[in-house]
């Protein structure tokens, strides 16, 4: 996989400001992705959230398929399950990659070039 975490703090659980400071995301953010994405931290018994390390990862690796890879908040909770049961998505490979998802994607953008090139000529 080409995901490579942060360093994080040595501390077994943070709060919700500590969380929002390490990933650089607002509050609200990562509220809505518990909610779309199914990040469940746990809960105080005063109703508070303490974020694990590896709720801290999981978010990490949903903001690098969202705002890098520009993925969905939908495929980068595909994405995210398939990178906790340890399946080689291709999503998390990168695009032009060896193997059969790299030929299929050089095949397309070739035939997307030539539907360009023959729509520039019926013009």
């Amino acid at each position: 996989m080409e995901f490579e975490l942060p360093a994080l703090p040595e501390k077994d659980f943070f709060t919700m400001g500590e969380a929002s400071r390490i990933v650089q995301l607002p509050a609200h953010t990562l509220r809505y992705w518990e909610e779309r994405v199914g990040l469940k931290p746990a809960r105080r018994s005063s109703g508070h959230r303490r974020y694990t390390r590896v709720d801290l990862e999981n978010i990490l690796f949903v903001k690098e398929m969202i705002q890098r890879r520009k993925m969905t908040v939908a495929g980068a909770r595909r994405a995210m399950l398939d990178w906790r049961r340890g399946v080689r998505s291709s999503a998390v490979v990168p695009a032009g990659a060896g193997g059969p998802q790299g030929a299929a994607l050089k095949l397309l953008r070739e035939v997307r070039q030539e539907l360009k090139a023959l729509v520039q000529e019926l013009r």
